[in-house]
């Protein structure tokens, strides 16, 4: 009798899925359902096969997302022992991870995956025999890593080790979305310090010299997350005694983009420090790093820059031969890119780490300097954008020979003047303010701030009231520099200026009076010890 009802149930499966693919109508009603749990739960492996043949032709064809109750018979495919039906199921299940997926998204909750019991399976897939299924549980794995609950999941399930060891498979197809899978658990800093203590680090750095750009992106990509937390840096840079960075150094020279731009990010989150910035400059990675700024794809040129940025940074010193090289490539790369904050960003805080006497004649006759003020000046430039160009100008105006050029930009004093007035963004108020007290000390800027001198004393008066001491510090710094001129003398005497200096000039005894006495009190307690 059960025989009889199960060739019946295959008989109607079969129809529908005829009736699916030659009439495209929908196979998802209960009677399909109900063929499927009979089949897939079937210990006669034919029936099995004819489920897991139904869902990859629903994985390729279906044009709605795949209801939930669909998943259950996924439980006995992935484990059947028939293999050709693990290859189907595994098959059609990545299909159904995968979003925009052939014509149709015809995708599935990742999370609720993992919570009807599949990861279970799935993961006991990796440890098969079959490159085939080996590559489709990968991928699934791949796939459902993008959800950070996922990711803890498969770490705890033990997941992490069968996918280290097909890293380093033979097939470059399991190799692929072994590593892309281990990618996307790199998203997860718990994860990450499971897979350094699994030795991850030694597969993914071999992976480097791979052969296939995939991988190589893949393991380049995974290093790179790790990276992001300097406390694997020491284990990272030991193995083969700095093997790591010579590999990237070489690949930054990738003719596949997107592996040239992750090696520059790895190397980026590797040069934390100055010990590792020193050798990577004794490898002459500035210069690769100029031909990258001009490069022809956008992440290329944003990571480039990103590192260039970084390796600019103190302590180590540009010399002005190399400041020379580094400013024309840098002043095209800004010229290109005068609305991308990335660039605008990581630029503005290069130059002001090329700054030292030295260079500081040649930064102000590049065209770096010019593109500093047009980026300080264009009204669509983001907050945080500004912020930065405003900081490298005000390291700029610290100079004689800055102030020169820039007292002679009315437009320019107008912006600084309205930038500082943007009291809700105190960062950027704080940098153009600063700008406006370095100029303050040559006498012809009051002439010029005279036109908006009700803005300057009001953000002057914002200063003096806030509660940060450095707001307090910078506003003061630039009354004393302004009270020279008659006109803003008067001014200040007439304001609320003067009421707030004197309230700060009490507060400043007050405290000075309470350090005396806590002093003494410390003195005495040390003498009687």
């Amino acid at each position: 009798m059960d025989v009889f009802y199960t060739c019946c149930f295959a008989h109607i499966l079969v129809h529908i899925v005829c009736q699916f693919l030659c009439l495209q109508t929908s196979p998802l009603g209960k009677e399909t359902l109900d063929a499927l749990k009979i089949l897939a739960f079937s210990e006669n492996p034919d029936l099995q096969h004819s489920a897991a043949l139904y869902y990859l032709h629903m994985s390729q064809h279906l044009n709605t997302p795949l209801p939930a109750e669909y998943l259950s018979p996924y439980q006995a495919l992935l484990q059947s022992s028939d293999l050709e039906v693990q290859q189907m199921s595994s098959l059609s299940l990545v299909n159904f991870l995968l979003e925009g997926n052939f014509s149709a998204p015809c995708t599935v909750n990742k999370e609720l995956v993992v919570q009807v019991g599949l990861l279970e399976p799935i993961l006991e897939l990796l440890e098969s025999g079959d490159p085939a299924v080996q590559c489709n549980s990968c991928a699934c794995v791949m796939t459902l890593a993008m959800s950070e609950s996922n990711r803890e999941a498969i770490g705890i399930a033990g997941g992490i080790l069968p996918l280290l060891t097909l890293a380093k498979s033979y097939d470059p197809r399991v190799q692929q979305n072994a590593v892309g899978a281990i990618l996307n658990l790199t998203r997860s800093e718990r994860i990450k310090c499971i897979l350094c203590r699994k030795g991850a680090l030694p597969v993914l750095t071999l992976l480097l010299q791979s052969d296939d750009a995939e991988i190589q992106y893949y393991s380049c990509a995974s290093l790179g997350n790790i990276a992001a937390n300097p406390d694997h840096h020491q284990a990272m840079l030991t193995i083969g005694d700095g093997f790591i960075l010579r590999m990237l150094v070489s690949l930054m020279s990738s003719s596949v983009q997107k592996v040239s731009s992750q090696a520059c990010l790895c190397l980026n989150n590797l040069a934390s420090t100055g010990e590792v910035r020193a050798h990577l400059l004794s490898m002459d990675i500035v210069l690769f790093l100029l031909t990258l700024l001009n490069s022809n794809n956008k992440d290329v040129r944003q990571a480039s820059i990103t590192l260039l940025c970084t390796m600019s940074h103190p302590p180590g010193s540009v010399d002005a031969s190399l400041c020379e090289e580094i400013l024309q490539p840098l002043a095209l790369l800004m010229q290109t890119e005068r609305t991308n904050p990335v660039v605008l960003i990581h630029a503005s805080c290069t130059i002001q780490n090329l700054i030292q006497a030295v260079n500081l004649e040649m930064i102000i006759q590049s065209p770096c300097f010019e593109e500093l003020l047009i980026a300080l000046l264009n009204p669509s430039n983001e907050e945080e954008t500004l912020q930065y160009v405003a900081a490298s100008v005000a390291e700029l105006a610290k100079y004689d020979i800055t102030r020169v050029h820039l007292i002679k930009e009315k437009a320019l004093i107008k912006r600084l003047v309205q930038l500082a007035g943007q009291l809700e963004h105190k960062e950027l108020s704080f940098q153009a303010a600063s700008v406006i007290k370095e100029l303050s000390y040559s006498v012809k800027i009051a002439s010029e701030l005279n036109y908006y001198m009700k803005d300057v004393l009001a953000y002057l008066m914002f200063f003096l009231s806030h509660q940060e001491l450095r707001f307090q510090h910078l506003g003061i710094a630039t009354l004393c520099l302004l009270k020279d001129d008659p006109d803003f003398s008067l001014a200040i005497s007439q304001s609320r200026l003067k009421e707030q200096l004197e309230q700060i000039r009490q507060q400043t005894e007050e405290t000075q009076a309470l350090l005396r006495v806590v002093v003494s009190q410390a003195e005495s307690i040390h003498l009687d010890e």
